[in-house]
């Protein structure tokens, strides 16, 4: 089991806040996401026992490759799980980015591939295609990523990229690359070129199903994937402490914030971000925070107003403990959590989740945490 954190490089604070300040932009962070502040949760991540951190990238973020360049000068141990857009750069320019990351950071990089799921925000940057197009772009683009770092010469010839005596930047060892995606399309794409293929955090027999497709297809390819799964956690000492935190992050939702995320989610066409708005169907069921229970202890609260991965577990540390033992159960080896704020939360889960699965008799982590 390899446990992960989260970077809120758009800013912090004590609500649920969006990845990349869309629908958010008015509402300034309670603790802007500055490198001093970075700094200080990928070192409490560091020192919980998270052994690498995400960062998002999209409309209102800074620039992962610069960011995490910056934190990885004040952490010794972390890694770094850049997001980047293929197709917003050329594949032979971005291997070269992660050769000068690799020799910055000591060999601490992990690559996240976010092909993109809204199309005016594609379009903002200057990208038209569609949704398929997109992800058969992503493919030509790890094809060629990957022949550039092997240090030899190539020539490439596709539909998005043609390449002529390719240049070189080889790499090893070559960073991990994760990539998510829900559609047939993005599933082939993780079958043929992702070494983990990253979902979100949906009801373990939805996991379990994905899982099994996303096998077969990687088997048909002669390759074998690992799972990873994202997802927020609140963790308290009890259950009822927890469902008050998350009856208490609900509360920050007014309903004309969740109106307007909600306009802005359904002009997506990512088939992921879809699957997450059928849990919770845009809107508060009932009257407290349990009304958006859609798994035991998996709460879809915070897919009311985030993009993305839109679920939290919610227990006591034992409860959340035996959630992570559930989907690990279903062959889901990389775990990347969060939680609000990022920095308290960090240390939260590695002081009293993280040891609930230490080696012991339910036990599933082997010698360190990270694996």
């Amino acid at each position: 089991m390899r446990l992960h954190w989260f970077l809120p490089t758009t800013g912090d604070g004590h609500e649920v806040r969006t990845a990349i300040m869309s629908t958010d932009a008015h509402r300034p962070p309670g603790r802007p996401g500055s490198v001093r502040y970075l700094a200080q949760v990928a070192r409490a991540a560091e020192d919980a026992g998270f052994e690498a951190a995400l960062t998002p990238v999209g409309a209102g973020c800074p620039d992962p490759w610069i960011v995490c360049a910056a934190v990885a000068q004040h952490t010794g141990r972390l890694k770094l799980l850049v997001a980047f857009r293929p197709g917003f750069t050329l594949p032979t320019l971005l291997a070269q980015q992660a050769q000068a990351f690799q020799e910055i950071s000591g060999g601490r990089l992990l690559l996240n591939v976010v092909t993109g799921g809204d199309p005016v925000e594609q379009r903002s940057y200057g990208d038209f295609l569609d949704h398929d197009a997109r992800y058969a772009r992503t493919a030509e683009f790890l094809d060629v990523l990957r022949r550039t770092w092997t240090g030899r010469r190539y020539d490439f010839h596709g539909e998005h990229y043609k390449i002529e005596d390719g240049l070189t930047a080889p790499l090893d060892p070559i960073p991990d690359v994760y990539f998510g995606g829900a559609s047939p399309a993005a599933e082939q794409v993780a079958a043929g070129h992702a070494d983990v293929a990253l979902m979100w955090g949906e009801p373990p027999a939805a996991i379990a199903a994905r899982a099994a497709r996303l096998r077969a297809l990687a088997a048909a390819e002669g390759r074998h994937v690992r799972f990873g799964i994202r997802l927020h956690v609140i963790a308290r000492d009890t259950a009822s402490e927890a469902w008050a935190e998350a009856e208490r992050l609900l509360a920050g939702m007014d309903p004309a914030r969740i109106e307007a995320a909600q306009q802005r989610f359904a002009r997506f066409d990512s088939t992921g971000q879809q699957r997450m708005a059928a849990l919770h169907g845009g809107s508060v069921k009932g009257t407290d925070a349990r009304s958006l229970e859609v798994a035991p202890g998996l709460w879809a609260g915070v897919g009311l107003v985030r993009e993305g991965a839109g679920t939290a577990l919610v227990g006591s540390y034992d409860e959340v403990a035996e959630r992570i033992r559930e989907y690990a159960d279903l062959g889901i080896e990389e775990f990347i959590l969060s939680g609000w704020p990022h920095l308290e939360e960090a240390y939260r889960v590695g002081e009293y989740v993280i040891p609930r699965l230490a080696p012991g008799p339910a036990g599933l982590v082997s010698g360190q945490v990270t694996g």
